[in-house]
């Protein structure tokens, strides 16, 4: 099984560390936010990697290598404008393979057991496009992104839920994932969001998920790398 590190986003929330550092080389103890995710894949035997990269990519090239050091094999999908999330999948589909693949944001720092998602991703069923992983809502999305009911992911705009759902709230989407590659294959290269193409699947039932009750956290702010570089 292979992973995709999402990593080619600019980071303007983060400016200015991120004027001169790629968000994903910025530290958590010593240690870079995308390190500790190579270091976690790699534990669940998840060794062969991708990761994309756009603003000052070449300095995530010059600290990672060819991921021997992490005993990890990693390829590169260079992008030269950022491709936003389905974007930068589309791109990097060729060096992915035909078969079910996670992707997790760069930019969260989390201790979720990859070992988990694995399993989910080989389980992926042929009428399923992905699997989420949702987290309880940090302050700055206390509304939520998403309904898990019965394994199932529901978008909370469709209108569609059942009168069981409706005492359920809605969760936040973790930026961690599994999919099948043939999601990604009708639609057009180029910049292109992920959240509508996963509206689309929700409502055909094609999107399973599961809670984390564990570490997470989005590093979108300078604030949030500070306060958890104090604890």
């Amino acid at each position: 099984m292979k992973a995709m590190i999402l990593a080619a986003g600019r980071g303007e929330r983060m400016r200015p560390l991120t004027d001169t550092i790629p968000k994903p080389l910025l530290q958590i103890a010593g240690k870079s936010l995308i390190e500790y995710h190579i270091e976690a894949l790699v534990k669940a035997g998840i060794n062969e990697l991708v990761i994309n990269h756009a603003w000052l990519g070449e300095k995530i090239e010059a600290q990672l290598g060819d991921g021997a050091k992490f005993g990890a094999k990693i390829q590169y999908s260079r992008e030269g404008q950022a491709l936003e999330t389905a974007g930068g999948i589309k791109n990097a589909l060729h060096l992915l393979g035909d078969e079910p693949f996670i992707v997790v944001n760069a930019d969260v720092f989390t201790d979720y057991p990859f070992e988990q998602l694995k399993a989910s991703a080989e389980h992926l069923a042929t009428s399923e496009m992905a699997h989420l992983v949702l987290v309880d809502n940090p302050e700055h999305n206390h509304r939520g992104d998403f309904y898990c009911h019965k394994n199932k992911v529901i978008d909370p705009l469709s209108g569609e839920q059942k009168a069981e759902q409706k005492h359920e709230h809605a969760y936040t989407f973790s930026g961690i994932a599994c999919y099948a590659p043939a999601f990604f294959y009708a639609m057009k290269a180029g910049k292109q969001a992920l959240a509508p193409m996963l509206r689309i699947a929700m409502a055909k039932q094609q999107v399973s998920g599961e809670i984390y009750k564990g570490a997470w956290c989005d590093i979108g702010t300078p604030e949030r790398l500070e306060e958890l570089n104090k604890s």
